[in-house]
């Protein structure tokens, strides 16, 4: 499918909507048969079957059929788009019903409870506004148990610059995590070539935190000055006491 030039005040919940009525989620370039990196990271976090485990962005990924297989018993998948999020109910049939389906953007999503794992892979590039990039950050740290976990995938270095006819914003697990900001340690992180379908590689990056909430780390994410983000990002250093 050919898409022209996408811009921050399109509308995302109508792109993904057409991504996923014209594409078969086989066709699309994150496609993976097996997650197998990210279900090597959750099973790394050592979580018990009952855990809270949300796939942000999953739309019609198998990762949830994996998670089920692996004895999970509380899974939730969120994605914009219900078009993939139906296309994954009819692959999953009756085991469907055993995963809790939120069809919402992340950036205006509230809520309601605590999750121990929070997996996004291939969403928090396509990210590419400041405003929006704080919003899914509190968010997340809104959504997040103490102690919880954070798996994320996302354009490495050497990556694409555009993806499904967006702009996209690329990085290392440094950046990545001075985004994500004070109160969460990087446990594990790694750069990988993903096939797409068409057999062009995309370099990915993995990166595994833990958040250690405490009195002076643990803080909403409104909280974080711009000039932390940036000292924490290695772009300058803080000024002043």
């Amino acid at each position: 499918m050919t898409m022209s030039r996408i811009t921050q005040n399109d509308d995302p919940r109508a792109h993904w909507r057409a991504v996923y009525e014209t594409r078969a989620p086989t066709e699309v370039s994150w496609y993976e048969p097996v997650p197998r990196r990210s279900l090597e990271l959750i099973q790394a976090a050592g979580l018990p079957p009952g855990s809270a485990l949300l796939d942000v962005g999953g739309g019609a990924s198998t990762l949830a059929d994996h998670l089920l297989e692996m004895g999970f018993t509380d899974v939730t998948v969120l994605d914009i788009a219900e078009t993939a999020l139906a296309r994954a109910r009819a692959r999953m049939g009756s085991a469907a019903t055993r995963v809790q389906w939120i069809n919402e953007d992340v950036t205006v999503w509230e809520p309601t409870r605590r999750y121990d794992l929070w997996h996004d892979r291939a969403v928090f590039h396509f990210l590419v506004d400041p405003a929006l990039r704080a919003r899914y950050v509190a968010v997340l740290r809104a959504a997040l148990a103490p102690h919880g976990h954070v798996v994320m995938a996302t354009f490495g270095p050497e990556g694409p610059t555009r993806c499904s006819g967006l702009d996209v914003q690329r990085y290392s697990a440094r950046q990545l995590g001075a985004v994500l900001g004070p109160g969460f340690r990087l446990v594990r992180d790694h750069l990988e070539d993903h096939v797409t379908p068409a057999g062009r590689r995309q370099q990915f990056l993995y990166g595994w935190w833990q958040a250690e909430p405490g009195p002076s780390s643990w803080r909403p994410a409104a909280e974080v000055t711009d000039r932390e983000r940036a000292a924490l990002a290695g772009e300058r250093r803080p000024e002043g006491p």
